[in-house]
């Protein structure tokens, strides 16, 4: 699987479409999240996954246990490739949520789609996490969210690339999705702690998701394709 997720972060099907479309030769997949799913819900998701590309269902679910699970085993029977949790939810939030998967999937007789937990998020920084009283580095904190996300049996986590190398020494098979990826130049927006698409990779990534540099662009198509050529991909596609 090629490694670049496009997150297509739009309100607008017809446009979410016509980006699905052009990047749909070249990425691993689409990331749809909360715009999208807010404004199209289940429906949207489905005409999406018409055109033939994985999708990766990103609405960081944090709820009850019970809440969660029930989230998870409807959006299992979407057909989507991955989903994700928080991590912050703990351990019985995490493991309820793998259980409604895999009984889901079995119940339809379908594969089931990766569940991943999100550890800190990249428009988050140190000075963040003390304002929340957490007093780990965000480093720290990621590895930490790690090894209660691998002992909860999910499948892998998202962080962000600057944390990518040390939760991977907490998870040495683990599964890495990372987004804040800005190729080098480009504008970082709202995002605190972004790295390359290259480093992210060298570094531990097993999936990168790209947005706004790629659905920003005057020729996505282009764009992800100029992102792409400057990549490793054996690293990532090893570990998918």
């Amino acid at each position: 699987m090629k490694p670049i997720f496009v997150a297509i972060d739009t309100p607008d099907l017809a446009r979410a479409k016509e980006l699905a479309e052009a990047v749909r030769d070249e990425a691993g997949g689409v990331k749809l999240g909360l715009e999208f799913f807010s404004a199209n819900g289940p429906e949207g998701i489905r005409q999406i996954a018409a055109l033939g590309l994985p999708i990766f269902l990103d609405l960081k679910l944090h709820d009850i246990p019970n809440t969660v699970a029930q989230a998870c085993a409807a959006a299992t029977r979407l057909g989507v490739w991955m989903l994700n949790v928080h991590a912050a939810g703990g351990s019985a939030m995490l493991t309820a949520a793998r259980d409604a998967v895999v009984k889901a999937a079995a119940a339809d007789g379908s594969a089931r789609p990766l569940l991943v937990a999100v550890t800190l998020l990249t428009s988050l920084d140190a000075g963040d996490l003390s304002d929340l009283g957490i007093q780990r580095s965000p480093a720290e904190q990621v590895a930490h969210l790690a090894w209660v996300a691998r002992d909860s049996g999910v499948d892998g986590i998202v962080c962000s690339g600057a944390e990518v190398a040390e939760a991977r020494k907490a998870w040495p098979d683990g599964f890495f999705v990372v987004p804040g990826i800005r190729p080098a130049g480009a504008d970082v927006t709202d995002q605190k702690r972004v790295v390359t698409p290259s480093s992210a990779l060298r570094d531990g990534a097993s999936i990168l998701v790209i947005g706004r540099p790629i659905t920003g662009a005057s020729d996505p198509r282009q764009a992800i394709m100029d992102i792409a050529i400057g990549l490793d991909r054996t690293p990532a596609e090893l570990r998918i």
